[in-house]
């Protein structure tokens, strides 16, 4: 039967990402996808190791002749990232990506794609199965849980790995070999709430949609919509203008994505929703000429719903709208080192209720730990302002450029011979394994490179087809060269 990739090169790449695909792999469940890989390595005979987080490690001898070149491995991690639109009936536990390949890309149906880093994890196992690329001494990394906490890498232990280069295939950007990486942390803040009865005779539903999203890191600078801080500017608008009850309220799926959607429940008299639908459609039109066209799709919606019968209390309520409505999103600093590189940020990344708290989640990016401190502090005292307690979860390191290396140096050469110009030297505003994979392997030389991927932690992720194979053409010809 042929496959939406049947006759696309390079096959060997392709093949492996279509089984790969196949496989669900959400964040802390990734057995199944390992338990592929390590089949996939018993059937060449190589060596498996498998460590108490579930992080793989194969391990394939050189090349006759190669023996005595430096052990190099290829790294990338197992899971994706789950999101899909409203509407789209699909278990990430359960179901295997449907591919759609069109006009030169290859995307999924209505949800993300997990090119990011299922690309990546074939083209290691590309090379794993190969029996002409002229390596040396390669092991192959596969860790777990990335998307969610960097559990995997952070789990790593020191003297598993021989390898001198490392080789982490998780770059999103064509033409670029990346040499650093942000750290970053999490701050969640929570309020406990009390509730009252509901006064008003009927209930609606709030919601805010059509925003790109993205990758919370990489995605940070190009002024797209935040639709949890969206939904608290159209609450205070409302509260303006009618008198309404909060009931409840959500936004945001991932620390690591910038919210698409975000929805509130409100009561109020039946004889306001001229009055509701006015204030929701003047704010609408304040958000499309504020975002212009970073983020066009911005809709903001109000539906009738069943009336519940306990809403929040006014304090509660006010203070969470009013704090999710002024929290700081986006660039707080630009490296002033590195062009058009953000060296600081912070993404308001999800709202929930649940069991009498609300809790808000963001994220604070930076390479320099104590610009990252200083963000966290920044949204701390706004949190504490409105009234809530905040904790800080265990961030990881960055990963300092070294672009004087021998791996740097190599990988430069490499790709003006394959591709006949320079490659573009960046760093960064994202968590990359590297950086916590390098605190117990100080000396080992890394690098990250990639195809073309689009919209990654998102259901319009996408996969540019004939970048891959230059993806493929050039990791090959580095192997060769280490």
């Amino acid at each position: 039967m042929a496959t939406v990739l049947a006759g696309v090169e390079p096959q060997e790449v392709w093949k492996q990402f279509e089984q790969l695909a196949a496989i669900p792999r959400p964040s802390g469940k990734e057995a199944a996808a390992r338990e592929h890989i390590m089949e996939l390595a018993k059937s060449l005979g190589l060596e498996t190791h498998v460590d108490g987080f579930g992080n793989l490690v194969v391990r394939k001898p050189a090349y006759p002749g190669r023996e005595s070149a430096p052990v190099t491995a290829l790294q990338g991690h197992l899971d994706m990232v789950c999101e899909k639109n409203e509407g789209t009936e699909f278990n990430f536990d359960t179901d295997g990506i449907r591919l759609l390949r069109q006009d030169g890309w290859l995307h999924a149906d209505g949800t993300t794609l997990g090119s990011d880093n299922g690309v990546g994890v074939s083209a290691a196992l590309a090379v794993m199965a190969s029996k002409t690329i002229q390596h040396g001494p390669m092991e192959f990394v596969f860790t777990v849980e990335e998307e969610t906490t960097l559990g995997g890498a952070s789990a790593f232990k020191a003297g598993v790995l021989k390898a001198h280069y490392l080789l982490n295939l998780d770059n999103e950007e064509k033409g670029t070999l990346c040499i650093g990486c942000a750290g970053g942390l999490n701050t969640r803040a929570r309020r406990k709430v009390a509730f009252v009865e509901a006064k008003g005779n009927a209930a609606y539903r709030v919601k805010v949609g059509g925003l790109k999203g993205g990758h919370s890191g990489v995605d940070i600078h190009l002024g797209r919509g935040n639709a949890v801080r969206i939904l608290g500017g159209t609450l205070q608008l409302i509260n303006e203008a009618i008198a309404v009850q909060l009931a409840d309220l959500k936004g945001g799926s991932a620390h690591n994505a910038i919210p698409r959607e975000a929805s509130a429940i409100l009561v109020t008299d039946a004889a306001n929703e001229v009055k509701l639908k006015q204030a929701v459609a003047a704010y609408e039109a304040d958000i499309r000429g504020d975002l212009g066209s970073f983020d066009p799709g911005v809709k903001i919606s109000v539906e009738m719903v069943t009336r519940p019968v306990q809403v929040l209390a006014h304090d509660d309520a006010r203070a969470t709208v009013d704090l999710i409505a002024s929290l700081h999103h986006g660039v707080l600093a630009m490296s002033p080192d590195v062009p058009g590189l953000v060296q600081d940020s912070t993404n308001v990344a999800t709202v929930s209720l649940k069991d009498g708290l609300v809790e808000v989640v963001t994220s604070q990016r930076s390479a320099i730990e104590g610009s990252r401190n200083l963000a966290k502090r920044l949204v701390a005292t706004s949190c504490r302002l409105a009234g809530f307690e905040t904790e800080f979860a265990a961030g990881y390191p960055g990963w300092k450029p070294e672009p004087d290396s021998d791996i740097v140096r190599n990988c430069v050469k490499v790709f003006e011979k394959v591709f006949g110009k320079e490659p573009k030297i960046i760093a960064m505003h994202a968590g990359l394994e590297t950086g916590v994979l390098g605190v117990n392997y100080p000396s080992m030389q890394m690098i990250s490179f990639g195809p073309q991927i689009e919209f990654p932690h998102s259901p319009g992720e996408r996969i540019e087809i004939d970048s891959v194979a230059d993806f493929w053409k050039y990791l090959v010809a580095v192997l060769e060269t280490l």
